[in-house]
C-alpha cells in the first residue's frame, strides 16, 4: 500500500491515481496527520466503522485512543523507524464500535502523517465481530449520514430526466421515464432510512409480484444484464405477495444484479438469467402462533460459474464478497429485508449453474385459504 500511494511519479493523474489506489483498497484504511488529527479514510474503513469522514474526524484520532493503546505505538514506531511496521492482535475500539481484534499496519508518508491499515483477525470468513445483526446497524448508520447528501444530487437527475423526456423521440421517453421513476423510488427509500432499522418492519400492502419482477427486468436489461439472455418463466395464476413494493424491487434487484455479474464472468457471451416463479404451498415461516405462510417463490439463477465452495456458509453474512472490489452488504441486506417480510431465502450452487430462491408471504386473505 506505501508503495502505491509514495512511489508513483507526480506527473499528470498521479494524484487521481492515488486516490483511487487508496480508496479501492479492500483493507480499512486511515491517514493520521502529524498533529494526531484523522485526514482521510477509505469506503472500507466506513463500512466497518459505520460512519462517514465526517463524524469519524471529529477531534483528534489519537486523543480518542486510550492511553497505552497498541495503535499510539503502532503510529510512532512508524514515525520513529520511517518505516512501515506490523503488530499482530491489536484490539481496537474506536468510535463507538464494538471492541475487536486486528492485525495493523502503519507506514509513514513522508509529510508527518501515516497510513495505517487493519486487518481484521481471521479475514473476512472469520467474521467473528460481524456476524450478528449489529454488523448491519453500523451499515445503516452509515446510510443515515449519506441521505442528505443523496438527495440533492437525486433531485438534479430527476429534474434532468424530465427535461430529457419533454425532448426526447417517442422511442426514448420510455427509458427517461424509467429514470425518473426510480430516483423517485430511490427518493422514497431515503426518506425511510431512520426507520429502516434491525427491529423496523415493512408498510405492507398486496404487491404484484410480477409486475415488481416487470420492473427488475427492464432495469436490469438497460444495465447490469446488458448483452445477457435475460427470460422468465412466471406462474400467472399467483395470489398478490404481502409487502412493501419499493422493498421487494430492490431484493430482487441486487439478486439479478449479483446474477448478471456471474454470467458476464462467462466471457464467452452466452451467459443468460432465468426468473422463475411458482406456487410452494405448505412452507410456513415461524412466528405468530401457527407460523405465516410464505407459498411464494421466485427464483433467480444464472448460469455463471457457481459460488466458491468455502463461501457458501458464510454467504448471507456482511463483508463476505468474491468481488475484488466488492464490499460484502449485498446479499445480507437482501436476507434482512426478505426476513422483514416474514420469508425466506436459500440457495443452491455448482459450476455452471446458481440458483438464489425467495419464498414471500401472500395477502392474508390467500394465507387463510391455504
Amino acid at each position: 500500500m506505501t508503495g502505491v500511494i509514495r512511489t508513483l511519479n507526480n506527473g499528470p493523474g498521479s494524484q487521481a491515481l492515488k486516490a483511487a489506489a487508496f480508496d479501492l483498497s479492500p483493507e480499512p484504511a486511515l491517514v493520521v496527520d502529524a498533529e494526531g488529527a484523522l485526514v482521510a479514510v477509505n469506503e472500507a474503513a466506513e463500512a466497518l466503522f459505520g460512519q462517514g469522514l465526517a463524524l469519524l474526524a471529529r477531534g483528534r484520532f489519537r486523543a480518542a485512543l486510550p492511553e497505552g493503546s497498541a495503535l499510539i505505538s503502532l503510529l510512532n514506531r512508524a514515525l520513529e523507524e520511517g518505516a512501515r511496521v506490523r503488530e499482530h492482535g491489536v484490539e481496537i475500539s474506536l468510535f463507538g464500535h464494538p471492541a475487536f481484534t486486528a492485525d495493523g499496519a502503519a507506514a509513514p508518508l513522508g509529510d508527518g502523517s501515516v497510513l495505517l491499515t487493519l486487518h481484521v483477525r481471521g479475514g473476512a470468513l472469520g467474521m467473528e465481530p460481524f456476524a450478528d445483526p449489529a454488523s448491519l446497524r453500523s451499515v445503516v448508520g452509515l446510510g443515515r449520514i449519506l441521505a442528505h447528501e443523496i438527495k440533492n444530487p437525486l433531485a438534479g437527475i430527476r429534474g434532468a430526466a424530465q427535461l430529457l423526456k419533454t425532448g426526447a423521440a417517442a422511442e426514448d421517453a420510455p427509458l427517461a421515464q424509467l429514470i425518473v421513476d426510480e430516483t423517485e423510488r430511490i427518493r422514497r427509500l431515503v426518506d425511510r432510512m431512520e426507520a429502516f432499522s434491525d427491529d423496523a418492519t415493512p408498510q405492507r400492502e398486496a404487491v404484484n409480484i410480477h409486475r415488481v419482477l416487470d420492473r427488475v427486468r427492464a432495469l436490469a436489461a438497460n444495465g447490469v444484464a446488458d448483452g445477457l439472455a435475460l427470460r422468465e418463466r412466471y406462474d400467472p395464476s399467483l395470489p398478490a405477495a404481502w409487502g412493501d413494493e419499493d422493498q421487494l424491487i430492490q431484493i430482487f434487484l441486487n439478486l439479478v444484479k449479483n446474477a448478471a455479474e456471474a454470467a458476464h464472468s462467462r466471457g464467452d457471451s452466452r451467459g443468460e438469467i432465468l426468473v422463475a416463479t411458482a406456487w410452494r404451498p405448505g412452507v410456513r415461516v415461524r412466528g405468530a402462533a401457527g407460523g405465516q405462510g410464505a407459498p411464494l417463490e421466485i427464483r433467480v439463477t444464472d448460469n455463471g460459474p457457481g459460488v466458491p465452495a468455502h463461501m457458501r456458509e458464510h454467504l448471507f453474512q456482511p463483508f463476505v464478497t468474491s468481488k475484488a472490489n466488492g464490499a460484502g452488504l449485498g446479499l445480507p441486506l437482501v436476507a434482512k429485508l426478505v426476513s422483514g417480510h416474514g420469508g425466506l431465502i436459500d440457495f443452491e450452487s455448482e459450476p455452471g449453474r446458481t440458483t438464489f430462491r425467495v419464498l414471500l408471504p401472500v395477502t392474508p386473505e390467500s394465507d387463510r385459504s391455504l
